[in-house]
This record gives C-alpha cells, structure tokens and sequence, in this order.
C-alpha cells in the first residue's frame, strides 16, 4: 500500500481484450464505455464515491469533457484532479463547474494569464513542478493539504504510464471489454513505456476476478520491484 505521504491509488480502466482504450486515436473513451453493463457502470460511481479524489489527464479531459461525479449511486462527488503543466484546460470543461470541488495542478511555467482564468472560475490552483507536473509533489499536496486518503485514476495512456513509473498505483481495477479493436497508434491502458529488459516490466499480483454483469472485471495489487526470478 502506499506509503503514509500520499494516498492510497487505485487506477480504474475499461479495456478491450487488446487492451485498448477508444476506438482510435483522439476517439473519446465514452464511444467504448457504452457497451459497459449497467451493473459495471453502477460499479464505476461506487468506486467514484468510495475515493476521496478522483484524478484524469488534461487531455482525457479535452477528449471526453467528462463530468467526473458521482451520480448513479448515493454518495458525495470526489475532489476532481486535473494535472496540466501549462494550465491549459478549455474554457468549457465540464470539470470547471459547480458540481464538484477541482484542483488543477500547474507547473510554474503556466501562463499567468491561464492560471487567472482558471481561478476565476472557481477551481483551486496548486503549482507542482518546475516545468512539467511533478506528480509525488502533487500527491503529498493532495494528502496533506486536502486529507485525501484514496484517490483513483481514470487517466489515459500517458498519465497512467507517469504514475506506475513514480510507483503511485498501488492498485488496478479492470473492466474487460469483448472486443478486439486493433490499431498500432490506439491508445492502450500505459502509453510511454519503452523497456529494454524484462527487470523494468511492472508486476502485477492477480487479488480478484468476478463477473460484474456482462462484464469481468479484475483487480490486481501492483508490485514494484524485479519481476520473478531467473529460475522461474
């Protein structure tokens, strides 16, 4: 589990049997997320209101303007956490309404002028990193100065790869699709991951596997560290 300067992080995905995302590149993930059960949907927003914040990309965010609230199940909206270096979110997003508390997390190269205009719609404003997010930074941020405990992740292939590559996930929930979509360039569950040896792979522990509706979902402990050893 995570270490007491950060939260608790499970990464929630629904995938293909390729493990894909969307359809195609720059496809929304929602094309995919309809053929999902009614009963793994209810799933989705129960994990939604059992976390304390909920954190997706910027460009997820510019792709699918999801709402990122609690609403087939009782229970309170999480914290919504969008990372964006350069605060480049668009003026429309659904995530800079009133429905639920936002933090967008920018880098001090932000534009000011986006940062304002970011401000003035409501949404908090945390500065991690020079340059780029620095992601740690961001996490203790999040556990000391908001109190989130659990956060999950509905993030896209790049955010999902910079938080396994910081040893950030503790958990991942999978949401197997039936469906084979192809496509070298369609986004898949970690993007960025170029390894040259199987010591750099990340070790999955399987913990539980049911049928969820239609769907079969899994559930797996993220072990970082060597995979098995020679011998195996």
């Amino acid at each position: 589990m995570a270490d007491h300067e950060r939260p608790d992080v499970l990464m929630m995905s629904e995938i293909t049997v390729d493990g894909k995302l969307t359809l195609r590149r720059g496809a929304s993930s929602k094309i995919l997320m309809k053929y999902m059960a009614p009963e793994t949907e209810i799933l989705l927003h129960q994990t939604r209101a059992a976390c304390d914040a909920i954190m997706v990309g910027a460009n997820t965010i510019r792709i699918d303007n999801s709402f990122l609230t609690v609403r087939l199940v009782e229970g309170k909206s999480p914290l919504r956490v969008i990372p964006s270096s350069l605060a480049d979110i668009p003026p429309d997003a659904n995530v800079l309404g009133p429905d639920a508390r936002t933090v967008i997390a920018v880098s001090e190269a932000a534009p000011a002028e986006k940062v304002a205009r970011l401000r003035a719609s409501g949404v908090d404003i945390v500065v991690a990193g020079v340059s780029q997010i620095d992601l740690p930074e961001l996490m203790r941020i999040l556990k000391a100065d908001y109190g989130v405990k659990r956060m999950m992740i509905e993030g896209g292939p790049t955010l999902n790869w910079s938080m396994l590559n910081h040893r950030l996930v503790d958990e991942i929930r999978l949401i197997h699709l039936p469906f084979i979509v192809g496509g070298a360039d369609t986004p898949s569950l970690v993007g960025g991951m170029h390894i040259e040896t199987e010591k750099e792979m990340i070790r999955l522990s399987l913990k539980r596997q049911f049928m969820c509706g239609s769907n079969l979902v899994t559930e797996w402990n993220v072990l970082y560290g060597d995979v098995c050893g020679d011998g195996a």
